[in-house]
């Protein structure tokens, strides 16, 4: 049974509308916009039939940057930077999924994702190394990984109007137009359909 870590995003949205997982787990790990992005997954979810699980473990005391609405630590590559992100997200994800038999888990990260020493492709070939040693066996993918979100969107044929319930902001529940996420969400607009609507 293969899964996928839904964060409400773009790239998720797009992963999951390509790739059509059975289930999806969206992580609530205290960060700032987590009920706009679990909104998001649910009605994704809903459309596509996929089964959607929330796993929340609150975890802001050790948040970072925009996402945590803290001051980025000096080592942070970018303003939404949180330690050990997509590590934590693996291993909450993976404490859920081996119980309902996931075999596979996916993820959305995109070439950008790069930024992060956690989006790259040598964390994924050490944690999907990682993750298989373990009981369960899980394995970790990262099917977008070598292209841009507007490569993604486009690959994956997504219909706008699925899109259009993608939450990119990494501020707070509701768009503040200047994060990183929200630049990225109009840029991304522009490029697949020419206008932000």
């Amino acid at each position: 049974m293969r899964a996928l870590l839904l964060s409400g995003g773009m790239d998720s949205i797009a992963l999951a509308y390509w790739q059509r997982p059975e289930l999806a787990f969206t992580i609530d790990y205290g960060q700032a916009p987590a009920s706009a992005e679990i909104a998001a997954a649910r009605q994704v979810c809903d459309e596509l039939g996929i089964d959607h699980h929330v796993v929340r473990a609150d975890c802001s005391s050790l948040g970072s940057g925009d996402m945590a609405n803290k001051t980025p630590l000096d080592i942070a590559p970018v303003p939404e930077w949180w330690p050990f992100r997509n590590q934590l997200l693996l291993t909450l994800a993976g404490m859920r999924a081996v119980s309902l038999g996931v075999r596979t888990l996916m993820v959305g990260s995109v070439a950008s994702d790069g930024v992060h020493t956690d989006g790259r492709k040598e964390f994924y070939t050490a944690i999907d190394a990682l993750m298989g040693l373990q009981e369960g066996t899980m394995r970790v993918e990262a099917p977008a990984l070598g292209m841009t979100t507007a490569e993604l969107v486009e690959r994956s044929g997504v219909p706008r109007s699925l899109l259009a319930w993608a939450h990119s902001c990494h501020i707070g529940p509701l768009a503040c137009g200047a994060c990183r996420g929200c630049v990225k969400h109009y840029e991304v607009t522009m490029q697949v359909y020419g206008d932000p609507y």
